[in-house]
């Protein structure tokens, strides 16, 4: 499994997370304490330090996938990654046996600058991960998850095209330290075509900035 990879778009770039990034990840959560209100990011640089090695530390575990996402044309303006990374134990003369690297995957630990929330930084980040998942290594699920209280951020999951499955409850300890309950969405490989097609569309209308 590639585990640095660098997915490039016409608006952002993500990067393979790494301490050359720690500064960047710092600066771009100024100002926004209210916006995190459900999402833990590091505010401080011993915060982000500690960050992106518990980052690395998935990844050479081969846990997850983890990524800075960078403006083109600019800095470091949030981060997500890929983890929960499933293989299925097939049968071996099974036909699906082999066939994909991963099963099914998750999309998390994502979070924008202030300045990046409603451009389309966002929307071309989903694209280029989802085409990743789907396309080369032929998932057959991404599941993405939110604090049941983001509202935002499950109207965000909704608008690329997301399946709501329902609420997992105590699943997960959320940003205010109490255990989360979660929000679950889903897109499956026969939903990808048409979910493309919407995020391309979002990212060619002319009020969607940079």
């Amino acid at each position: 499994m590639e585990t640095r990879l660098t997915l490039s778009g016409d608006h952002v770039q993500l990067e393979p997370l790494d301490r050359a990034h720690i500064d960047g990840l710092v600066a771009a959560t100024v100002d926004g304490a209210s916006l995190y209100q459900w999402t833990r990011v590091p505010r401080t640089k011993s915060e982000a330090i500690r960050y992106v090695d518990t980052a690395l530390e998935w990844r050479d575990s081969g846990a997850a996938v983890p990524f800075a996402i960078v403006l083109k044309n600019g800095g470091i303006i949030g981060s997500t990654r890929f983890w929960n990374l499933e293989r299925w134990l097939w049968p071996e003369q099974h036909p699906e046996n082999g066939r994909r690297v991963f099963d099914a995957c998750e999309i998390g630990h994502t979070w924008l600058a202030p300045s990046a929330i409603q451009t389309a930084a966002n929307t071309e980040a989903k694209l280029l991960m989802l085409t990743y998942a789907f396309e080369t290594w032929n998932v057959l699920r991404v599941c993405l998850h939110t604090d049941v209280r983001n509202l935002r951020s499950r109207a965000a999951i909704e608008r690329i095209g997301g399946k709501f499955e329902g609420i997992l409850r105590a699943h997960r300890m959320g940003a205010d330290f109490t255990p989360r309950d979660s929000a679950r969405f889903s897109i499956l490989t026969v939903e990808w075509p048409s979910v493309k097609q919407n995020l391309r569309n979002l990212l060619n209308r002319p009020q969607i900035g940079p």
